[in-house]
């Protein structure tokens, strides 16, 4: 699973970095917030998921990770469409649930990725 986070977490970061490009070079930033959860929610905390299953969690349950995992990218993605389509000023009554239910489900990979970190050290104490 590591590699996967690595590769998703780089593929965000291209997103990222060219959504900031396009921002200074249109000197429009009206995507900052986006932006930034590009950058932080897709690229860092990726990438620092695929370091924890590098480094710590050697064999966890397949079916937690899987979850953890597939948690993770889909409320990433969700929230990340969301906050695009909200700051480019489109009012629609489907964005604050979106936002509100990506926003939990990158909650729950966060809690699912603590309990894993701590099975596995659990398994090496």
């Amino acid at each position: 699973m590591d590699k996967k986070y690595v590769l998703t977490g780089l593929g965000y970061a291209i997103i990222g970095l060219v959504l900031g490009i396009y921002m200074a070079a249109t000197h429009n930033h009206g995507q900052l917030v986006t932006h930034a959860h590009i950058m932080l929610l897709g690229f860092v905390v990726s990438f620092i998921y695929g370091v924890c299953h590098r480094l710590w969690l050697v064999s966890p349950s397949r079916a937690l990770v899987r979850a953890q995992f597939y948690l993770h990218q889909v409320g990433t993605l969700a929230l990340l469409v969301g906050l695009f389509v909200m700051y480019s000023g489109v009012i629609a009554a489907w964005i604050q649930p979106l936002l509100a239910v990506s926003s939990l489900c990158v909650l729950a990979a966060m809690v699912l990725m603590k309990v894993l970190f701590i099975q596995a050290s659990k398994n090496t104490n």
